[in-house]
């Protein structure tokens, strides 16, 4: 020592380091003090952890990031707007929706080495194509310690055709054709099926439609999807199918066949509103109802009616098909009459047997004598009938018949019936307006299918005409159409109002039609720049 003095400061440190005393760990965890350690990098003050590490040291040293991708391409289709999720699959799923979020998470490889504690979209440009997600992952680092940590992954939505679109584009490549024919001239029943094919959307697997001269060619890519549109017509008009399958190609080493298939619908070709003369021993088994009736509606079985006994009967398609029979006119081969004399028949002059089938209540047996509209005022000599329509007619109404007295029809079931058994006219529908007034007054229209021919000649132009007045006349037949309101018609003037009777479609039956406007972007369907 230097000096006395430095010597004896010595003795008295030593000797009040050798009078402390440790205290013990319990009495400070008894006394709320909790112990602070000194970073080993950097020394600021911390909790005691296995690393010995601050929380920005330790993620100096340590990235449990490392190894998940921050940029990541995911594939869209944008023909039908679906993800890929590998390897094979592609699904539907909305923005920021959880199925969209799996995706994403599917594309992260090395997820799996840490634990997931939060994921979460983040806001992006609709038209970017660029999807952010903020993660929150945990994972043990030095010694046991364990680090979270907040990061983003940023997507870019690349665009990809799926194969499904792939053969839509290429318009060729089919494994499966179903073909849809009704042998008859008339449309109605086609009309008919072309509504229930949008309003189900039961065409939305198809890869190409073909008109036909006798009805629709759909194709499909699997039997699969071309057997749920068979099993949809047969729920909703009376069909019957066949089905057949050709070899295209063999894989001798893998023993793998390649087929395409065919189903081939036949349609019944009869249509509303037309006259059928049934075979005698068809009309024997059921229920001894007359030859000579009236198709009154075509959905999934044909619903007929006798206009001389109001007895009504349902045929379905295996019975048709069994024994077939074919309709005696097309509408357009209707004669306008004129009611002149109408009167109820009662219960005891209405013809009755035993074994006679179901009497239809909702409609009214009457004896009616009719005269042609054009030849009012020129013959006075009237026809008498009967008719199922005895609610609707009165005196003086216009009504559609089939004169079978001058009419020349080629029919071996009608050749064959006694001559006092056919009537000489046989009325089938009531008349409401003129076709121009209720055109005028139609405020509403259809959508047709792409695919099909529109309506080119007159004929069909008629038909189509004819098939809107049944849907306002059927309500039934109007639960499986949708209509949609024409805004281009003009506002009913209140004078076409005053015609009471005639049939109407009610505005809370009408949908309001889909008008894709200019978007933000200021394009209408303008393609995303990158």
């Amino acid at each position: 020592f230097t000096s006395t003095r430095e010597a004896g400061e010595l003795v008295t440190v030593i000797t009040c380091i050798a009078a402390m005393e440790a205290i013990p760990e319990s009495d400070l965890a008894r006394a709320g003090v909790a112990g602070k350690i000194l970073c080993c990098e950097c020394g600021t003050p911390i909790d005691p952890n296995p690393a010995n590490l601050c929380v920005a040291c330790l993620r100096t040293q340590v990235d449990i990031t490392e190894g998940i991708p921050k940029q990541v391409t995911i594939q869209f289709c944008r023909f039908c707007e679906r993800y890929l999720q590998p390897p094979q699959q592609w699904i539907t799923a909305a923005l920021e929706s959880r199925e969209l979020m799996a995706v994403c998470l599917k594309k992260l490889k090395g997820l799996a080495r840490v634990k997931l504690i939060d994921a979460s979209f983040l806001w992006t440009e609709p038209h970017s194509k660029r999807l952010k997600i903020k993660l929150q992952i945990q994972a043990e680092v030095l010694g046991g310690a364990i680090l979270q940590q907040t990061f983003v992954v940023e997507y870019t939505v690349a665009y990809q055709m799926c194969p499904d679109c792939h053969r839509t584009e290429a318009k060729d490549h089919w494994n499966c054709l179903v073909q849809v024919r009704q042998k008859t001239k008339q449309r109605k029943t086609l009309f008919f099926l072309e509504q229930l094919l949008i309003k189900y959307n039961a065409t939305k697997d198809c890869v190409g439609i073909k008109p036909h001269h006798e009805g629709l060619d759909f194709y499909f890519a699997t039997e699969s999807k071309g057997k749920t549109l068979v099993e949809f017509l047969q729920s909703m008009i009376p069909i019957k199918y066949g089905h057949s399958k050709k070899l295209i190609s063999h894989d001798v080493n893998s023993n793998t066949y390649n087929y395409k298939y065919t189903f081939a619908v036949e349609v019944v070709p009869v249509c509303k509103d037309n006259v059928v003369a049934l075979p005698r021993s068809l009309a024997h088994k059921l229920g001894g109802i007359g030859q000579i009736i009236v198709v009154n509606k075509v959905h999934q079985v044909l619903h007929l009616i006798d206009p001389d006994t109001c007895q009504f009967i349902e045929i379905n398609p295996v019975t048709y098909f069994k024994s077939p029979f074919l309709p005696l006119n097309k509408f357009s081969e209707l004669v306008e009459y004129t009611v002149m004399n109408i009167e109820p028949v009662l219960s005891k002059d209405r013809n009755t047997f035993s074994g006679q089938g179901k009497i239809s209540h909702k409609h009214v047996l009457a004896d009616c004598w009719v005269t042609k509209t054009s030849e009012l005022g020129i013959n006075e000599d009237t026809m008498h009938c009967r008719t199922f329509m005895g609610a609707i007619l009165s005196i003086g109404d216009p009504v559609m018949g089939l004169d079978l007295r001058n009419c020349g029809v080629n029919n071996p079931d009608l050749e064959l019936m006694a001559t006092e058994k056919i009537p000489d006219v046989v009325l089938v529908k009531k008349v409401y307006a003129d076709k121009t007034l209720r055109n005028r007054r139609r405020r509403w229209r259809l959508r047709r299918m792409e695919g099909l021919p529109h309506m080119d000649t007159e004929s069909c132009n008629n038909e189509m005409m004819g098939f809107m007045e049944d849907l306002e006349e059927d309500s039934h037949m109007r639960q499986h159409v949708n209509l949609y309101k024409d805004k281009t018609k003009m506002p009913i003037d209140e004078d076409d109002e005053d015609d009471e009777g005639v049939p109407q479609v009610t505005l809370a039956e009408m949908l309001d039609d889909l008008e894709i406007g200019a978007d933000a972007t200021g394009g209408e369907g303008d393609v995303m720049d990158d």
